[in-house]
C-alpha cells in the first residue's frame, strides 16, 4: 500500500515555523518581513493564486504589499516599479506573478529583481548559487519537493532519481537539489526515447511534465517514491471537472510513497515562498 505524502499537513507545519521565525525577527531586530506581489493584468488563475499568497502572508505575520497593474502596462513602467521595490528597505521579498502580457519580456523583468529579494529563486545569481551549491534562495516548488521527500527518505546517498521535465522552474532546480543529496540523477522529458524503461530503474521519480497521467503504474518499480508536480483540470465522463496529476495515481499502489494531486506539492509552494521571504529578511540583517 502506497503511503500518501500529505503536502497540506507539511505546509501547515512549515508555515507555523515561518510564523515563529517572523515573531523572532520582530523581537530581535524590530522588523516585519515584507513581501511585494506584482500582478500585471487580470488573468483569473493568477488572481486566485495571488489572493492565496496574500492571505497566507498575513496569516504568518508578514506584511503583504500588492501592486496590481493594468494589462496594457509597458515594460519600462514595470521595471521602474521593480527598481523602487529593490530600493525599499521595508520590502524583503519581491514576486512577479507570471505569466506577463506579451509586450513585457519576463526574463528581463526577473533579471531586474535584486537577488537578495528574489524569493521565487529565478534570478540567474540564485540559479548559479544553486548549481554550485553555494547558497542563495531556492525556487519554491523544487524546495517543496525536497521537503516532501525528506518525510520518507532519510539517506539519499547513491539513490537513482529520475526527473521528468526540464523546466527552469522545477525540473532543472530539483535535479540540482537531488545531486546535492548524493543521488544519481537522470533528467528526462516527454520527448526522451525509452522514457518508461528509464523510469523503471528509479528509486525516486519527480514528474513535472505537464502531461496528465503520463506516468503509468508499470513505469514505477516497487518501493519507489513518487513526487507528482503536474496538475491539469480535466472533465470526466460524467461532465465533472477534476484535477489530475502527471502520474496515474490509481495505478501505483506498489510505490513506497507518493504525493496526491491535489494536496501534495501544491500547498508546499506557497509555504516555501513564505519561508524564503522570512529567510531573506533574516539575511538582510545578518
Amino acid at each position: 500500500m502506497t503511503a500518501i505524502i500529505d503536502g497540506r499537513a507539511l505546509a501547515r507545519a512549515l508555515s507555523a515555523e515561518t510564523a515563529a521565525a517572523v515573531a523572532a525577527l520582530g523581537e530581535s531586530h524590530g522588523i516585519v518581513p515584507g513581501l511585494a506581489v506584482v500582478q500585471v493584468g487580470d488573468d483569473p488563475a493568477s488572481q486566485v493564486y495571488v489572493a492565496r499568497k496574500v492571505a497566507e502572508t498575513v496569516r504568518v505575520g508578514m506584511r503583504s504589499i500588492e501592486h496590481r497593474l493594468d494589462a496594457n502596462t509597458g515594460e519600462a513602467e514595470l521595471l521602474a516599479l521593480i527598481a523602487a521595490l529593490n530600493a525599499d528597505p521595508l520590502i524583503h521579498g519581491i514576486l512577479v506573478q507570471l505569466p506577463l502580457p506579451p509586450q513585457i519580456d519576463a526574463g528581463r523583468v526577473l533579471d531586474t529583481i535584486d537577488p537578495a529579494k528574489d524569493v521565487d529563486g529565478f534570478h540567474p545569481v540564485n540559479v548559479g548559487r544553486l548549481s554550485t551549491g553555494t547558497g542563495g534562495l531556492v525556487p519554491c516548488t523544487p524546495l517543496g519537493c525536497m521537503k516532501l521527500l525528506d518525510t520518507v527518505i532519510d539517506d539519499y546517498y547513491g539513490l537513482a532519481a529520475v526527473v521528468i521535465g526540464k523546466s527552469n522552474i522545477v525540473g532543472k532546480p530539483v535535479a540540482m537539489l537531488l545531486l546535492e543529496r548524493e543521488c544519481t540523477v537522470t533528467v528526462t522529458h516527454i520527448a526522451t526515447r525509452g522514457l518508461a524503461d528509464i523510469v523503471r530503474g528509479a528509486d525516486i521519480v519527480v514528474v513535472a511534465a505537464g502531461s496528465p497521467r503520463l506516468v503509468r503504474g508499470d513505469w514505477i518499480k516497487p518501493g519507489a517514491v513518487v513526487i507528482d508536480v503536474g496538475i491539469t483540470r480535466m472533465t470526466d465522463a460524467d461532465g465533472r471537472q477534476r484535477l489530475v496529476g502527471d502520474v496515474a495515481f490509481d495505478e501505483i499502489g506498489h510505490a513506497r510513497a507518493a504525493t496526491p494531486v491535489p494536496g501534495g506539492v501544491g500547498p508546499m509552494t506557497i509555504a516555501c515562498l513564505l519561508s524564503n521571504t522570512a529567510r531573506a529578511a533574516l539575511l538582510s540583517v545578518s
